[in-house]
Formats: structure tokens, C-alpha cells, sequence
């Protein structure tokens, strides 16, 4: 007996101690690098006027510095802590509750339309920031223990997805339709992963596109917007100026750019060159072949978080990596989509490019989670 839980206590300190994969840690580094650069390129202008350059990228490197604690905490605490039923409806409590308060009138801070930030010490975020996180995890944790009913639609599928589907109609509210729709979108990916049938998440995939598509249509704005997306140069005056000024710097980059800091359209042509068009700016001034070494980044990093999903030897910790690589991975494509013009205009940052000191820390809090993941596919 003494034997085996000797045996049992050196297999958990050796998968403790274990060393996490060094190529996502390589990866996540490039990001933030590549980053730091085009946040200064889109912002060292305006910083100017108040006598320091460096004044965004300053404070990036503020939530940087945040990050890498959390990281290295996150990365330090075994993994299967976040499955404790405590920890799943902690997260999802808090961010029900964030999620209610960011869009009461007076609480929520009102900005440009939207109602999404809430404003607590001096220190911005948006609560769904944390939704998708606690998402992940809850849905981690229920797959893992629901394994058959995965597999079907009314009693499986459909209640599991009620927390996700909770989480996009609040989302939705202030309005936030991209991260409304990346919560659900990462919830079907776990689901696909964890067994479910192509034939019910197809029929769910039809479903949300009617309802979408007449969610659009309603309201004038948004039919607006999801016109001007077809043709925004005849539309610049209006919805289609945005993203007709993110071509505009996209091509004017050709295939090697005009170089750092050389980009034209951010004087005051682009609208939100820091934040949810910033690889607009990663095209103007490092081309074609910027744009491709970004997108190489961000898919080698969703290869390196999926390797790790795999290479663990129990279901949650393969969901739990999943889940996280495919939230930042799905975020990133849906950002970089908008920006070229393949979906219409909305408001999604680029992980770990856009300006956002609270999302980067989150981000990097995540990736922490999934290389705690990784020792134990090295254990």
C-alpha cells in the first residue's frame, strides 16, 4: 500500500515539475513582440501630442506584465483545479453578474454605441472578456463527465449549450455580436471534439444562420452595415467607410510594406488603428509578408495548443487546452477576416495586438492554463 502511493505522489510531482511546451511559449513571445510593434506603429502619432511616444504601447506592456504572472501561476497550478465544481460556477457566477451590470445605464460605460466596459478602480475591461473564459471552462467540465450525451440532440446538445447561448443574448444586448457569436462558435468546436455528431451541429449551423441573418435584417443599422460589407467603397461616407479605409491600407502595403511607422491611413483615415483594425496597419507597413508571418503566428499557435489537446492523457485537460486555443485561435481569425473584408465590420480585437492591457492578461492567463496542460503530456 506505502509502495503505491509512493508511486502515486512521484508520478503527480513529476507531472508538476514537468516542463510546459516550450514552442507554444516561443509562439505566445513572437505574438506579443509582433504586437508591441504594430500597437506602436498605430499609435506613436497620437501619443506624441502628450510628450511620450511609447505611451500605449507603455501601458501594454503593463497588462504584459500582468499576464506573465498570471501565466506563470496559471501554468503552475494543476489543471484539474479549474474542473472543481466550485471553480465552474464561480467563474460562471461572476460573469452572469459582470455581464448584467455592463449593459444597466449609469454602470456599463457607454462608448461609440456600445455598452461594453465596465469601469471599476480607474481600470477598464469587458466582462465578456471573462464569459469566454468561464465558458471553456464550464463546458470542459460538463463534456467531460457527459460523455454519451454528447452524441445526442434534445437531451445532450441543447442543454448543454443553454449556459453559452445565456451568455450570447447578454453579450448581445450591449450590442457585441462577434463575441456573442465566438462564444458560441468555441462551444460547438468543444462539442465537435468531444463527440458530437456532424448531422446535429450542421442542423444547429443552419439554424444559426437563419436566426442571424434576421437578426441582422431587422434593425436598420445592421442592415445597414451587412450591406455596405458587399461593396464599402460605395458606401464610404457611411458603413462602408471603415472598412473601405482598411483595404485602402491593406493594398497600399503591397508585398512588402512601406515600413514601420510609414502607414498613412492611421493619421486620423482608419478609425480604431489600435484596436479592432490593427492588422490593417500590420499591412500597410510590412506588406503581404507581414500579414502572412502574422497569420503563420496565430496558426502555429492554434497547431501548438491542439498538440498539446491531444497529447493529454485525459479528456478534460484535451477539452479544457481545446476549448482555450480554439477561443483565442477562432478570435483572431474572425479579426483578421473583418479587417480583409471576407465578414462584415465588427467590433473584435486581435488577440494580443489589439490595445487592452486587461484582454492581454486574460489571454495570457489562458495560454498559462494550457501549458499546465502540456506537463502532463509530458509526465
Amino acid at each position: 500500500m506505502d509502495r503505491g502511493n509512493a508511486a502515486i505522489s512521484a508520478r503527480y510531482l513529476k507531472r508538476r515539475y514537468a516542463p510546459v511546451d516550450k514552442t507554444l511559449v516561443v509562439i505566445l513571445c513572437m505574438l506579443l513582440m509582433a504586437g508591441l510593434l504594430a500597437l506602436f506603429s498605430a499609435t506613436y502619432y497620437k501619443a506624441v501630442d502628450s510628450g511620450d511616444a511609447l505611451l500605449e504601447v507603455k501601458r501594454q506592456l503593463i497588462g504584459v506584465a500582468l499576464g506573465t504572472v498570471l501565466l506563470v501561476i496559471a501554468s503552475r497550478i494543476p489543471y484539474t483545479f479549474w474542473r472543481e465544481p466550485r471553480v465552474v460556477v464561480a467563474g460562471l457566477a461572476a460573469s452572469f453578474i459582470l455581464l448584467v451590470l455592463v449593459i444597466i445605464p449609469g454602470i456599463g460605460v457607454y462608448l461609440n454605441g456600445s455598452r461594453r466596459w465596465l469601469n471599476i478602480a480607474g481600470m477598464s475591461f469587458q466582462p465578456s472578456e471573462v464569459a469566454k473564459i468561464a465558458s471553456v471552462l464550464y463546458l470542459a467540465s460538463t463534456l467531460s463527465y457527459q460523455v454519451q450525451k454528447v452524441e445526442k440532440l434534445f437531451t445532450g446538445i441543447i442543454p448543454l449549450l443553454l449556459i453559452p447561448a445565456l451568455m450570447f443574448l447578454l453579450i448581445l444586448e450591449q450590442p457585441n455580436l462577434s463575441t456573442a457569436g465566438s462564444i458560441v462558435i468555441v462551444a460547438v468546436l468543444m462539442m465537435l471534439i468531444a463527440g458530437a455528431k456532424w448531422r446535429h451541429l450542421g442542423l444547429m449551423g443552419v439554424a444559426g444562420l437563419i436566426v442571424g441573418s434576421i437578426y441582422a435584417w431587422i434593425e436598420p443599422y445592421r442592415r445597414e452595415r451587412l450591406l455596405s460589407f458587399r461593396d464599402p467603397f460605395a458606401q464610404m461616407s457611411d458603413e462602408g467607410y471603415q472598412l473601405a479605409q482598411s483595404l485602402i491600407a491593406i493594398g497600399s502595403g503591397g508585398l512588402f510594406g512601406r515600413g514601420l511607422g510609414q502607414g498613412r491611413q492611421k493619421f486620423s483615415f482608419l478609425p480604431y488603428p489600435e484596436s479592432d483594425f490593427i492588422f490593417a496597419i500590420v499591412g500597410e507597413d510590412f506588406g503581404l509578408f507581414g500579414c502572412m508571418a502574422v497569420i503563420c503566428l496565430f496558426a502555429a499557435f492554434a497547431f501548438a495548443g491542439m498538440r498539446i489537446a491531444v497529447s493529454c492523457p485525459d479528456r478534460y485537460g484535451c477539452l479544457l487546452a481545446a476549448g482555450l486555443t480554439a477561443m483565442i485561435a477562432v478570435q483572431a481569425a474572425l479579426n483578421i477576416a473583418v479587417v480583409i473584408g471576407v465578414m462584415p465590420t465588427t467590433g473584435l480585437p486581435l488577440p494580443f495586438f489589439s490595445a487592452g492591457g486587461t484582454s492581454v492578461s486574460l489571454l495570457m492567463a489562458s495560454t498559462g492554463i494550457i501549458l499546465s496542460v502540456s506537463r502532463s503530456g509530458r509526465g
